[in-house]
């Protein structure tokens, strides 16, 4: 979610492939959520410059802050007994509105891969966890993914009619129609 990543790091490390300077790259670890400790792991980097093209993936890339008014009702459950406030989804959005915009501006052209729906979401990363041997069960993905509903949907909603490219995914995650290539 927006507020949880280290945007500078993020900013730098773009910044530095745009500018075709040498940079390491950060890794991840899905499985514990955490950065993973310099040379652990795969090692990603330094990759040297220049980068003819470099892909910034995320579930919430480019995502963009709501209005205010949006923010007033509960998209679900987590929200209504979690959050009843909103002090979560404000400071979601105030992330969105400050520091994600410069990471975000990164970004020459914008792809949306678009699932069917927001139940297709949580199935999918049900199945991941499966597929992974995680240690979640149904109910703990659901309950996760639902912190990510209100961005899905607001995405969902209104990055289509800015995105350079829309990809809808079937239920199985395969493309269901892609652009005609130019003449």
């Amino acid at each position: 979610m927006p507020g949880t990543h280290d945007v500078a790091l993020g900013v730098a490390v773009l910044a530095a492939l745009v500018a075709g300077r040498p940079v390491a790259l950060p890794r991840f670890d899905k499985a514990t959520d955490a950065p993973r400790a310099p040379g652990a792991g795969p090692v990603a980097g330094p990759v040297p410059g220049p980068i003819d093209v470099v892909l910034f993936e995320g579930w919430c890339v480019g995502a963009v802050a709501q209005v205010d008014a949006a923010l007033a009702a509960p998209v679900n459950g987590l929200e209504r007994d979690a959050d009843p406030d909103g002090r979560w989804r404000r400071f979601v959005n105030a992330q969105l509105a400050g520091p994600y915009r410069a990471l975000f501006a990164f970004v020459d052209r914008l792809i949306l891969l678009r699932p069917p729906d927001f139940a297709t979401v949580v199935r999918w990363r049900q199945a991941a966890e499966v597929d992974a041997n995680g240690p979640m069960t149904a109910a703990q993905v659901a309950a996760f993914v639902a912190h990510f509903e209100r961005i899905s949907r607001h995405i969902d909603s209104e990055m289509p009619a800015r995105a350079d490219l829309v990809v809808p995914l079937g239920p199985d995650r395969s493309a269901l129609a892609l652009p005609a290539e130019p003449g």
